[in-house]
């Protein structure tokens, strides 16, 4: 009796172990939205694109979106009030990392602090069927800011880690690209610095990243570097290299991470 009892223990605890591994590696998608950038573009225009957006992502209703950077072109309370009033017509969670025009080319414990208390974190992970992500503030990369970029350093590395310890495929989300043509390209405007970047390239390689989403190009950019996918992609303010509005979805799964593009209907390009 007591071998039955334990032969049907273990039945039920493997079908248990094999439904929790297939939750783990379901299948899911993301958007993936650059520099909404409100007043960039035109004001009352910006406003237009990022409703439409947020109208066409719940239509394909994917697990979440991400944001990446440059929510607003001017920080102030008011175009912050209508950013917010704004995400709050998605059906699905949004998860914001700040840009330059968010927290300043070189942010503030001021900058910072009307950020965080205005928008929330900005920096922080959360996790989705298997998956990480680690949402990043790319001002404390660009610029070395009195401890805050350190901190910021930290819970990097110390997240990445944590992450390879439970095998998780890691997706990296922030503003600026790390780098635009070449990981060893001289450092421009549009991206991190030489050796803060072989920093970072270092520790996604150790830990597992497979992508890094940008923003601040106004273009799309799209690199591949050691099995690690890189896109700053289509924003809904202004793109410089006239492609269409749009953002990009991600279908994720347990051996393929791809992405298309989808253009904004209803407005005009």
């Amino acid at each position: 009796m007591r071998f039955r009892l334990n032969i049907y223990l273990f039945l039920v605890a493997l079908a248990f172990g094999i439904s929790c591994s297939e939750k783990e590696q379901a299948s899911f998608s993301f958007v993936q939205l650059c520099d909404t950038q409100l007043g960039m573009g035109g004001y009352a225009h910006d406003l237009k694109t990022f409703r439409q957006a947020v109208k066409q992502i719940n239509e394909i209703n994917p697990d979440f979106a991400v944001i990446c950077g440059d929510l607003v072109h001017n920080a102030s309370d008011s175009s912050y009030a209508d950013f917010l009033e704004i995400m709050e017509g998605f059906n699905v969670p949004c998860h914001v990392a700040p840009g330059n025009h968010d927290v300043g080319n070189v942010p503030t414990d001021s900058t910072l602090s009307y950020y965080r208390k205005t928008i929330g974190k900005d920096y922080f992970d959360f996790e989705n069927k298997g998956y990480s992500f680690l949402v990043t503030n790319t001002q404390l990369w660009k610029e070395d800011v009195a401890d805050e970029s350190q901190k910021h350093n930290q819970w990097v590395v110390e997240t990445l880690e944590a992450q390879k310890s439970k095998n998780a495929p890691v997706i990296v989300v922030g503003h600026y690209p790390l780098f635009l043509e070449r990981p060893d390209e001289e450092e421009e405007y549009f991206n991190i610095p030489p050796a803060k970047r072989t920093e970072i390239l270092d520790s996604f390689k150790k830990n597992g990243v497979v992508a890094y989403l940008s923003g601040h190009t106004h273009e799309l950019v799209v690199n591949q570097y050691e099995n690690i996918q890189f896109v700053s992609g289509e924003t809904t303010s202004k793109n410089f290299d006239k492609r269409p509005f749009g953002f990009r979805v991600w279908e994720v799964s347990k051996d393929s991470l791809q992405h298309h593009f989808v253009p904004l209907s209803d407005v005009d390009q």
